[in-house]
């Protein structure tokens, strides 16, 4: 099996059974995604991908969290700095096409809070399993920027337009079980069996024929495939505002622990 720590050190990895590998979020700040956090997201899909010995990835995050989506390091690069700005954006496309494309399944534990940057792979794994308190927070509209990254591919589709826009536009905490209930979430489990129930999961998928499960996935991705335009124009207008005077005041709120005051241009 590949060398996954030399390669992507801002990662944990181990294999809990044949077949199986898991990713682990283990990171100050409540598993807070960091810079180089960020880019290692982006391109550990690939080594999973190409590694032979791997059949399913599992995505989980340690200590109380699964992550507390982007950290105040990574925010400051993207609300003062164009280039990190810039390449933070190809990595954002890069996590979520990455993830789609890995022809491996791959499985995420959700528990605790789930936020942002690091909801990402957790919404777009293939099973997805939630803690019955976790809580999932898209807060992309409370930080002043609009929800890119994966929501507008997979939100809509998952648990429908009604209820996409509803969480989207406010930032209102979803629990795993009220995630299970909309189509957020595959499966909803008692918090203590979150990382049990998706290892039990990842070594059924890993015992099974390997071309169909790989084929099916492939095909039913094609529904977020289909969407890419729709992505892409959510990224672009995400990261367009992390340019702007909101997302600044978004981020002062946050480091603050006070709720922001938005005065910035409301004109597109």
């Amino acid at each position: 099996m590949a060398n996954y720590a030399e390669q992507f050190p801002s990662l944990s990895f181990d294999v809990p059974a044949p077949g199986v590998l898991r990713i682990t979020l283990d990171a100050p700040g409540l598993n807070a995604v960091s810079p180089e956090c960020h880019a290692h997201l982006a391109d550990v899909w690939l080594a999973v991908d190409r590694d032979p010995e791997v059949r399913v990835a599992v995505i989980q995050g340690a200590g109380k969290a699964f992550s507390a989506g982007g950290s105040f390091e990574l925010l400051d690069e993207l609300t003062t700095d164009y280039a990190a700005r810039t390449r933070a954006l190809r990595e954002a496309r890069d996590i979520v096409n990455n993830v789609i494309n890995c022809s491996k399944p791959i499985v995420s534990a959700i528990h605790g809070p789930a936020v942002g940057a690091g909801l990402v792979c957790a919404l777009l794994a293939d099973v997805s399993v939630a803690g019955r308190t976790a809580r999932i927070i898209d807060g992309h509209t409370k930080l002043g920027v609009a929800a890119g990254d994966h929501a507008a591919i997979c939100w809509p589709l998952l648990c429908g337009m009604a209820k996409a826009k509803f969480y989207l536009l406010t930032c209102d905490t979803l629990t795993g079980e009220e995630a299970e209930r909309i189509g957020l979430v595959s499966l909803c489990v008692e918090d203590a069996e979150v990382q049990t129930r998706a290892l039990e999961v990842a070594v059924q998928l890993a015992g099974m024929s390997q071309s169909a499960i790989r084929w099916t996935k492939h095909t039913l991705n094609h529904w977020y495939r289909q969407a890419g335009p729709i992505f892409d124009a959510s990224l672009a207008y995400e990261f367009y505002g992390f340019g702007g005077p909101d997302a600044a005041e978004g981020l002062a709120g946050h480091r603050e622990k006070r709720p922001p005051v938005f005065d910035g241009p409301t004109s597109e």
